[in-house]
């Protein structure tokens, strides 16, 4: 499993939220690329970006950011926030991202991400975020009626072979991860020959192991977030409680 440092951006900085709360904001870095340098720098194989502007805007805000942090890094990222129509995936793709992460247009078209999962074969990613459940849309702030479980079965029929599985109950609490929504989501995943990345929670090293002890074979990774900014541990260490 791979641990992928999270870098929120909005209004050009890189942010937390809570539960995907845009009132319960904290600004960690003025410039989101010194967040890029210092993951890298503590070991990270891979970074996990999310343009928050775009994701309530519903088109890509932050291109710019995206660009500087690809060049710089020098590993794999994948990226997500705004991406509702086939230009928008191509801007993230063309801007050097190696996986473009779409929500609201996986639940609103699911004709159009076929399209681009056939387009742009193992690069597309579905994010599966639930709130009781059902799929958070819209930046999160809107509920839809289907069911995560739902969502992903589908849209892996429909040949995504990548989600992202958040818990938005338990985003940016540090109070540990949705550990029994994520035996259902990756059970969906495998089903359909996917995988899954998880997100949500995680706040110490145990919550990392605990998320490895379950030998989920779907799981591939899993993003954190405030705890790394906060410094509860490094990308290294968090890495290694992975295995």
């Amino acid at each position: 499993m791979i641990l992928y440092p999270a870098i929120d951006i909005r209004d050009g900085r890189a942010v937390r939220l809570v539960q995907g709360d845009y009132d319960r904001e904290t600004s960690f870095d003025a410039d989101p690329l010194d967040a890029a340098r210092r993951w890298v720098e503590q070991g990270a194989r891979a970074l996990h970006v999310v343009d928050l502007d775009g994701a309530r805007s519903g088109q890509p805000a932050n291109l710019g950011h995206l660009r500087r942090i690809v060049a710089e890094a020098g590993i794999p990222v994948q990226a997500g926030g705004g991406l509702r129509t086939a230009d928008a995936v191509a801007e993230v793709l063309d801007a050097g991202a190696e996986r473009a992460v779409l929500g609201t247009a996986a639940l609103e078209d699911p004709a159009l991400v076929e399209a681009l999962a056939r387009e742009h074969p193992g690069r597309i990613v579905v994010g599966a975020d639930a709130r009781a459940g059902r799929v958070a849309i819209e930046g999160w702030e809107r509920e839809a009626k289907t069911g995560v479980e739902a969502l992903i079965g589908d849209l892996a029929a429909r040949g995504v072979r990548h989600f992202v599985y958040t818990p938005v109950e338990v985003d940016g609490t540090l109070e540990g991860p949705g550990l029994d929504g994520l035996r259902s989501a990756a059970a969906a995943a495998a089903e359909g020959g996917s995988r899954l990345v998880y997100s949500g929670g995680v706040g110490t090293l145990d919550h990392l192991r605990a998320l490895a002890a379950l030998r989920l074979e779907e799981l591939d990774g899993v993003i954190v977030g405030r705890a790394l900014y906060e410094g509860r541990f490094t990308v290294a260490e968090g890495q290694s409680a992975l295995g």
